[in-house]
């Protein structure tokens, strides 16, 4: 991952497109990380599967405010 992202989301994958698209509206453009995914197209098995939403160090502050207002 870049040093320029920041982690603002871990957790359900379920949880993720609602907070990806909320981002998206405010044209912040999150990138989702799945190694549960990533793992089962290498062949491997992995116990968790959480996934991770990273944004741009700069739009950090905005996006934790976006995501705590869903009230999830």
């Amino acid at each position: 991952m870049l040093k320029k992202s920041v982690l603002v989301f871990s957790g359900s994958p379920m949880i993720t497109p609602l907070i990806y698209r909320a981002l998206s509206d405010e044209n912040i453009y999150p990138i989702v990380k799945d190694e549960a995914e990533s793992a089962r197209l290498a062949g491997f098995g992995i116990n968790s599967f959480d996934q991770k939403i990273f944004v741009n160090k700069k739009q950090e502050k905005k996006a934790l405010e976006i995501i705590n207002s869903l009230n999830l």
